[in-house]
């Protein structure tokens, strides 16, 4: 609804806040969203790491048996979570 009143407390400082909070949580890497802001100091990248709660996100889980599968796998985005000696695959996810 356009006619909502909180539509006018966006400001284009807003947008920014929540791109650089969307991307530290889709790569998990402070310093790239401290690159893309253009921050010089750390701190100031920091606050984004904290504007949202994640915990409760689901994840999509793939298994590697080898080198080639793990590297298609870092390839799509997944990150590496343990090995599994029981079933000898290594256990990736990735944010759905």
């Amino acid at each position: 609804n356009l006619q909502n009143p909180k539509l006018k407390q966006i400001h284009l400082h807003t947008l920014r806040h929540w791109k650089a909070t969307m991307e530290y949580h889709r790569t998990k890497n402070i310093k790239h969203v401290q690159q893309m802001l253009g921050h010089k100091k750390i701190e100031n990248t920091d606050l984004y790491t904290q504007l949202l709660n994640f915990e409760n996100d689901e994840w999509h889980v793939a298994t590697a048996k080898n080198l080639e599968e793990e590297s298609k796998l870092i390839e799509a985005g997944f990150e590496y979570v343990r090995y599994s000696e029981k079933d000898e695959v290594a256990i990736y996810r990735k944010r759905k």
